[in-house]
């Protein structure tokens, strides 16, 4: 079984970059996604708890933060339950970062199954010997954190014109909620007036293009959600679809060896419990967030074209050279160069817990 150590990777990452930047071939027209901001401002929204990509995308935006690369301005939950937010709050804890806002969903608001927290529970509720936590966190009284569409409305009002960009790797349930919110304490703006001044982009972890053609997960459990997004967000949206997850796997071989300068990772305690290792776990919802901060880099890109979802969850792209749609692709040379990108990433030892 190989090991993955920072040597061994970053030898490994430069000979696959090299790879990776003769096969990516873009037109100057077909780059939406290139982040020309030297901080990249992010609101994350995310269904964790459904599956461990998740806590993958997490994690990586804490060291992103680290790395001052980011401002996260605040985490969006659109799967309900207090220990979804406690094991985000206890990851942001754990790398240093206690302070980033987070917003809940309602039951009521179509939001998933807590009894589907398949780790997020587990990894909250881990206690030392003497029945303390193993992972401290920073919030109290989950279930009166504001909800994720009226902290879109917060955060969204206080940052400048077209800087903000959403990534969203679960259900649309928040943003659709966000569309139809009227003016309120924080902006006399509507919701569709805010994103049209406020955000730049919007990266969706969402749909699936190949055939045989599926409903995607995220697409087909809001449906309604999804259409109301895909035919009325009020500017560019890239899609990093189901096919890039199947392509790009994280290795258990990394998760068994590089983290072991801990007795505790809040990550590899989650993606243990998650499934039965070893595997090598889809990684859907960090490659939106590369995306997000590394632009078109380390993707082949769509033209422009309009992405419908019809009334099963079914998603189809069209060309067209006005369209505000775009989706992403991966040669196996850029896919292994995300691979190694990851682990890279996700295995560096945060400032927070360096000895």
């Amino acid at each position: 079984m190989t090991r993955y150590n920072n040597s061994h990777i970053m030898k490994r990452f430069t000979t696959i970059l090299c790879c990776a930047a003769a096969a990516v071939c873009i037109s100057a027209c077909n780059k939406p996604v290139e982040n020309t901001q030297s901080v990249c401002n992010v609101i994350f929204d995310t269904d964790i708890g459904n599956d461990i990509d998740d806590a993958e995308a997490l994690v990586l935006l804490n060291q992103y933060l680290e790395e001052g690369r980011i401002n996260l301005l605040g985490i969006c939950l659109n799967k309900h339950g207090d220990l979804t937010a406690r094991y985000v709050d206890l990851v942001n804890t754990w790398y240093g970062h206690p302070d980033i806002p987070i917003g809940i969903i309602r039951e009521d608001f179509n939001s998933g199954d807590p009894a589907e927290e398949r780790y997020t529970g587990l990894v909250a509720q881990m206690a030392k010997e003497d029945g303390s936590p193993l992972f401290a966190t920073t919030l109290k009284g989950y279930s009166s954190l504001p909800l994720s569409h009226n902290l879109y409305r917060k955060l969204l009002a206080a940052q400048p014109d077209n800087s903000v960009t959403v990534v969203s790797v679960g259900f649309l349930t928040n943003l659709s909620l966000l569309m139809d919110t009227p003016a309120d304490e924080y902006s006399p703006l509507t919701g569709m007036e805010l994103i049209q001044k406020k955000v730049k982009s919007l990266v969706l972890m969402a749909g699936r293009f190949t055939e045989p053609n599926y409903p995607e997960f995220n697409v087909m459990f809001d449906i309604p959600a999804a259409q109301k997004i895909i035919n009325n967000w009020p500017g560019e949206i890239i899609l990093s679809p189901w096919e890039i997850g199947e392509a790009v796997r994280y290795p258990a071989e990394s998760i068994e060896n590089d983290y072991n300068w801990t007795p505790a990772h809040p990550f590899k305690e989650a993606y243990i419990r998650y499934g039965d290792m070893p595997y090598d776990n889809y990684a859907f919802d960090p490659t939106a967030v590369v995306c997000a901060v590394e632009g078109s880099n380390y993707f082949t890109i769509s033209p422009a074209g309009t992405v419908t979802v019809d009334d099963e969850g079914f998603t189809n792209f069209s060309p067209c050279e006005d369209g505000r749609h775009y989706y992403l692709s991966v040669t196996p040379d850029q896919a292994a160069a995300l691979r190694e990108y990851f682990v890279n990433y996700l295995t560096r030892i945060p400032a927070s817990q360096a000895k």
